[in-house]
């Protein structure tokens, strides 16, 4: 039976992107309308936070030191000493309702990022990849809200969610980060929530937290449901393997009570109690991959 357990009481508005550190054994997340990114060190319980100039979609760890940040209007550089962070390159700059969200890296070390509309109501965003030479190149655009990119094992195939329509997948060239085929895996229309961050575990299933139904979800390749487990709060955002075993499930929520007037979201005075936190989750009886590098 899973046991979850609140690991940071963090309150945070939006917080995402749980990102587990192989190498210095501790889990970075982020809160995206803090805007902050986090660090958890779970041999002493310890946090420790950064303050980022705009709101914060994705970060990932690069192999030189330091991260990556897909913040509101583009790709940055993060330096955990300083933090300071420098500009790579704006993205949709005649688009002042959209910002970066969501973002991994692949495992020839490029950064893919997605956008959303602020107002989630029309396809004005765009997916991006930023390759180790530090150039940006557009995938897929028309997006209203970009969610959960991830790859399955064999780097044969990418993920990505248009968060309350449907779970996309493409083929995926390793070789040069290219996308084809896209296709529908996952019909969200008529869910009782939307699909936010995901990871995938070393059986190339997807796990995926479901924004306001409060339910993480394990789906197999073909899209079908494998598992649901019910959580103690509803706005989860995203999920990812970490532990020396990679067998912990760790888990960010939002308490943010202002949404997008479009329907999704129960309207409540107060946030729950724990929204905002930090989770995990054990006895899962499955374990995750290592999160690659930023190669630049």
């Amino acid at each position: 039976m899973p046991k979850i357990e609140l690991l940071v009481d963090a309150k945070n508005e939006l917080g995402e992107g749980p990102l587990w550190d192989p190498v210095d054994g501790v889990l970075y997340w982020i809160d995206s309308k803090g805007p902050t990114v986090n660090r958890y060190d779970p041999r002493n319980g310890r946090t420790k936070t950064w303050p980022v100039p705009q709101d914060i979609g994705a970060m990932a760890l690069r192999e030189q030191g330091g991260a990556v940040l897909a913040l509101r209007d583009g790709f940055y550089t993060f330096d955990f000493e300083t933090s300071q962070c420098e500009l790579i390159e704006k993205v949709e700059e005649d688009q002042p309702r959209t910002r970066l969200n969501d973002g991994k890296v692949d495992r020839r070390g490029r950064f893919i990022a997605g956008g959303m509309d602020e107002k989630e109501t029309d396809g004005l965003a765009g997916l991006y990849r930023l390759d180790p030479d530090m150039s940006v190149t557009k995938l897929d655009d028309g997006i209203i809200c970009t969610n959960m990119p991830c790859w399955s094992p064999d780097d044969k195939t990418f993920y990505y969610a248009e968060t309350w329509t449907a779970i996309y997948a493409f083929d995926y060239d390793i070789e040069t980060g290219a996308l084809s085929g896209k296709r529908v895996l996952v019909d969200l229309k008529g869910e009782p929530g939307g699909a936010d961050g995901s990871t995938v575990d070393e059986e190339g299933y997807i796990w995926n937290a479901q924004v306001v139904s409060g339910r993480l979800i394990r789906y197999a390749p073909d899209g079908t449901i494998d598992r649901e487990i019910a959580f103690p709060v509803k706005n989860l955002t995203s999920v990812m393997f970490g532990g020396e075993n990679l067998d912990i499930l760790y888990v960010t929520s939002m308490a943010r009570i202002a949404h997008p007037p479009h329907g999704f979201f129960e309207k409540r005075d107060t946030p729950e109690p724990a929204a905002g936190g930090l989770f995990e989750v054990r006895g899962l009886g499955v374990r995750g991959l290592p999160e690659p590098r930023f190669g630049g």
